[in-house]
């Protein structure tokens, strides 16, 4: 049997209240993350840090990270190819990925 109109938009709302619930809950979890590493402290513009937290979100789904406003080139303590932690940890997110 189908579902009346008003049956969906009732599920449409609770699904839509699920998510506002859930995105709630992610930018908590990474707020608090940000002001642990020490976030709060800096002086950024807001879509540089956009920017930059897009990077980071890319290196872990496997693709190459860029460099906001700049080419970088590997210095002194610092390597072009990511370490074995880094891959690992970069190999474990895309696996719980689905």
């Amino acid at each position: 049997m189908k579902k009346p109109a008003f049956r969906i938009r009732d599920e449409i709302a609770k699904l839509q209240e699920q998510l506002k619930l859930a995105e709630t809950r992610e930018a908590e979890r990474i707020g608090r993350i940000a002001l642990k590493a020490g976030f709060g402290e800096i002086e950024i513009e807001e879509g540089e840090l956009q920017a930059t937290f897009e990077d980071v979100a890319k290196r872990f789904r496997g693709g190459e990270a860029r460099s906001p406003g700049r080419n970088r080139v590997a210095g002194a303590g610092e390597s072009s190819t990511p370490s074995p932690q880094n891959a690992a940890g970069a190999a474990q997110g895309r696996a719980g990925e689905a």
